[in-house]
């Protein structure tokens, strides 16, 4: 669809395509709109000369290469902000503290080299709560982000001027970070979508850390599909970060899910939380999906330890020098937060470690109740008064279903709901564990296209297409198609979930295939033939197995039963279950009941009236 406004990459993309709108016209709207805007969300930025420099080098570009150049720089000429906590050649990280940094980064980091090696263009830095330390948007000395809706409440943060610019359509997405919800928690409040990877999928070289261990760099961008693009594009290994761990999952989840939320959710407010919290549920009914109520008690314990245990000492290694010398540079709260690691010794430190490693093996049991978590992106949405009144304590109640995420390893994705009935957005978060990534980019991408929702602050929607235009890495995977006790919620599917596999579809083979039922086997199972002539189609799942778990999955296959090429009903061949010819001798044929789920309940005793 096309649009004499475009703002998401993909329309962007597209006007830049047709011919629509040049790179230099986008640059001209977005100097314009950042001026216009005249708000906090911008700390610096390049000269207008240099950046309409860049615009017109792209312009030369695709001039030259035409539009066949999107397939090697797919960003190229779209203007992103940067959160002022990650470095930018020739522009000063100052972290939102004015002592901080005066002279500029000599040199990008990592993440910033491959966008714009992908051909974006970064525009400037964005205001943060200092050293991204809160969840408000208001530590800051260059002013506090106001809400894009309402500007008596807050942002967010501690991303609040990338959620900002984005929800505002000034740039199509904006990188923040995430510790502990700072990507995640404006973008509910924004009405965008916050992409918070897996701990160590992103390089972090280049960051100013907040707490090294467990920071992440996040997406902030107006479709999950945009913010899918990004991560792909700046996701993967690097040697020179220690805490690099780029392990890839699964593309996608399952069809069905079971859906874990809150059975006791907290709210704070007057923000309407509650009520769209529960629509929200019925929402991921309405989709097919089970909705799972989970004790939540031991996630938030685990949450207590990032502030209330050792951890933010690490906050205080990022800046002991500076607190030292200058602790005037520092917002009162800030300071306090920070200061507070004093209190704590190395004994404490591996105190915390001990109980962060035993909550870790508690809260695995989670993911055996749930495929996913929903909860509420925040529980409450201070106005600008409130956290002037409590800092501390209107900051701290908004990190009730973030702070734990990182601490244990988990991806995340915050999506829009809609508003609540005093017109503020609302948002909720998905959680998966870590190495979902695509799977929960690809889930939000579906999310959005059911919900007609307004783009960020910018009063209209768009069409969204519920698969990703690039997604993340995930793992390769064989398509296997499944007849018999493989198939889900029969004895054997364990075999194929323990391994990872997701289901890909429920189908049928093409009308070539006869169906028996294996004397003796325990459990009961099929055998699946095909024949020249008078064959049926026969009910399959097909499983999208990793390709290093095929091995063990064949190691349990046992004969007659082996895998072949089966062919679909749409023609496509994949591999499947299969049996040997000699074992179906004197076996009965079931073709007739079309699958073997229908064999099975006709064995099911009738009960009499």
């Amino acid at each position: 669809m096309t649009t004499s406004d475009p703002r998401t990459l993909a329309e962007l993309q597209q006007a830049l395509r047709n011919g629509t709108m040049t790179v230099r016209q986008l640059m001209l709207r977005f100097l314009k709109e950042q001026t216009q805007q005249a708000l906090p969300a911008w700390i610096s930025r390049p000269s207008d000369a240099a950046l309409l420099a860049q615009a017109d080098a792209c312009d030369a570009r695709l001039l030259s290469h035409g539009p066949g150049l999107f397939e090697t720089q797919p960003l190229l000429g779209m203007p992103f902000g940067v959160k002022d906590n990650i470095d930018v050649a020739g522009l000063p990280t100052t972290a939102a503290c004015k002592g901080f940094a005066t002279e500029p980064a000599a040199t990008h980091a990592v993440v910033i080299q491959k966008l714009v090696a992908a051909g974006a263009i970064p525009v400037g830095k964005t205001n943060l709560d200092q050293f991204a330390t809160g969840l408000v948007g208001t530590r800051s000395p260059y002013g506090a982000v106001p809400n894009s809706f309402d500007a008596a409440r807050v942002s967010g943060g501690s991303s609040s001027g990338s959620a900002y610019v984005v929800a505002k359509g000034q740039v199509p997405f904006a990188l923040g970070t995430d510790t502990a919800g700072s990507g995640r928690v404006p973008a509910g409040f924004n009405n965008i979508v916050g992409l918070k990877p897996t701990p160590g999928r992103v390089s972090t070289t280049g960051l100013l850390p907040a707490c090294r261990s467990i920071d992440c760099i996040s997406v902030l961008a107006l479709t999950a599909d945009d913010a899918a693009l990004v991560l792909a594009i700046i996701e993967g290994p690097d040697p020179a970060d220690a805490y690099s761990r780029f392990q890839p999952g699964p593309a996608k989840l399952k069809p069905r899910l079971r859906v874990g939320i809150p059975a006791r959710p907290v709210f704070a407010g007057d923000a309407g939380y509650r009520e769209s919290f529960a629509q929200a549920c019925a929402q991921v009914q309405s989709l097919g999906h089970e909705v799972v109520p989970l004790d939540f008690s031991p996630l938030h314990a685990t949450a207590e330890l990032l502030y209330g245990g050792p951890w933010v000492a690490e906050r205080h290694a990022a800046v002991e020098r500076l607190l030292a010398e200058q602790p005037e540079c520092f917002d009162p709260s800030v300071r306090s937060i920070v200061e507070s690691a004093r209190r704590f010794s190395a004994t404490d430190a591996f105190r915390g470690l001990y109980r962060l490693q035993a909550a870790r093996a508690e809260t695995a049991a989670v993911w055996k109740q749930a495929d996913v978590l929903m909860v509420p992106t925040a529980p409450a949405h201070p106005t600008m008064a409130e956290v002037a009144a409590d800092p501390i304590g209107a900051n701290a109640q908004l990190g009730a279903y973030t702070n734990f995420v990182n601490l244990l390893g988990w991806s995340a994705i915050a999506l829009p709901f809609g508003f609540t009935a005093r017109g503020l957005p609302f948002g909720v978060t998905f959680i998966a564990p870590g190495g979902f990534d695509s799977a929960l980019a690809q889930f939000g991408a579906a999310w959005q296209s059911q919900l007609d929702l307004p783009l960020g602050a910018l009063g209209r929607s768009a069409t969204i297409t519920p698969t990703l235009t690039r997604a993340p890495a995930s793992v390769p995977t064989l398509p296997i198609a499944v007849v018999g006790a493989h198939l889900s919620g029969l004895p054997l599917n364990g075999q194929l979930t323990e391994r990872g596999a997701t289901l890909r579809l429920t189908t049928t083979t093409a009308p070539q295939y006869r169906l028996y039922a294996l004397p003796g086997t325990v459990p009961p199972k099929p055998g699946l033939q095909r024949v020249g002539s008078g064959g049926a189609a026969i009910a399959v799942e097909v499983w999208d197995v990793p390709q290093s778990e095929i091995g063990s999955f064949l190691a349990l296959i046992p004969a007659p039963l082996g895998l072949g090429s089966l062919t679909l009903a749409d023609g496509s061949s994949v591999h499947g279950f299969v049996c040997e010819a000699l074992a179906l001798e004197g076996a009965r044929d079931i073709t007739e009941f079309g699958g073997w789920r229908h064999y099975l309940a006709s064995l099911k005793p009738v009960s009499s009236l």
